[in-house]
């Protein structure tokens, strides 16, 4: 094997996102649903001899130290693997949206190089080695909708049902750390139990997010305002700008304001990539 073409890095909607706490480290606490869909980047990887880890930006510019490459850099450190890689992507998952591109395409490249580079890891391996990267990488690799607690380490697979969405992202994007470092975060929400999110899986909890985002970034208030002049109660996801609604009716994409993109998206049942490196290794 020499290459692989055309391997998907799907995003995430965070259904809810609850801060329950704070870590004496500095790190928040969290519980959220995250929920797989269909916006994807594709990434495609071709394997070098000479040990050395090289990019080429299909679409748009990305920073010189991205998550694939620091990925595939993990991944060999790690394994002492001699081989390197030529790896491709096209992004189309917005920066800075709180829908986890970054580490969507951190997990594929485990996941793509695990089998490019023929290493045989197991998939507890490359959650370890994800962890270190991003706190979202684990789930992605995990490969199912998740319950996600702790600072993002601890997942349980869960059921969600097929949904369709529409996804706002304004052209502004939201830096996680001022979010998260703002002295108006709710960082005190009470613990939830799956049962009770399971009652009403689209509609349960909040973002505690959103209000220092909505503070933060105008971009965000207006596009959970045009989504209410489509009759959608809409959700920020995550920590970025991007918001969503529940698509149970059709809206006029037209009438959004030109700094926006907006995606009409479908959850997934699994990751694509699911079983692309097994728990026991083979």
């Amino acid at each position: 094997m020499q290459s692989l073409y055309d391997i998907p890095a799907p995003a995430k909607l965070n259904l809810f996102l609850h801060i329950t706490g704070r870590r004496d480290d500095g790190y928040h606490l969290l519980q959220s649903a995250f929920m797989l869909i269909d916006w994807c980047d594709t990434l495609h990887f071709e394997i070098r001899s000479d040990g050395i880890i090289s990019r080429e930006d299909l679409s748009w510019a990305l920073p010189a130290d991205d998550l694939c490459t620091r990925a595939a850099k993990a991944l060999q450190d790690v394994t002492s693997c001699s081989l390197g890689v030529h790896i491709g992507i096209v992004k189309s998952v917005p920066a800075q949206a709180g829908m986890g591109g970054g580490s969507s395409d951190a997990a594929s490249t485990l996941l793509a190089l695990n089998r490019l580079w023929d290493l045989q890891l197991p998939l507890e391996k490359l959650m370890a080695i994800g962890l270190k990267l991003g706190a979202d990488v684990p789930f992605f690799l995990s490969g199912r909708h998740g319950w996600v607690e702790g600072i993002g380490e601890r997942i349980t697979p869960i059921e969600l049902p097929s949904a369709r969405f529409v996804v706002v992202k304004p052209n502004a994007g939201l830096d996680t750390k001022l979010i998260f470092s703002d002295p108006e975060l709710k960082r005190d929400s009470q613990p939830a139990i799956i049962s009770g999110f399971a009652a009403n899986t689209l509609t349960f909890g909040r973002n505690d997010l959103q209000a220092v985002a909505q503070k933060l970034c105008p971009g965000v208030n207006q596009a959970l305002a045009w989504l209410a002049t489509q009759g959608l109660s809409g959700r920020m996801t995550g920590s970025g700008s991007a918001v969503f609604a529940h698509l149970l009716h059709a809206v006029d994409l037209q009438s959004a304001p030109d700094a926006m993109q907006i995606k009409v998206c479908s959850s997934l049942d699994v990751h694509p990539l699911l079983g692309w490196a097994n728990s026991d290794g083979n």
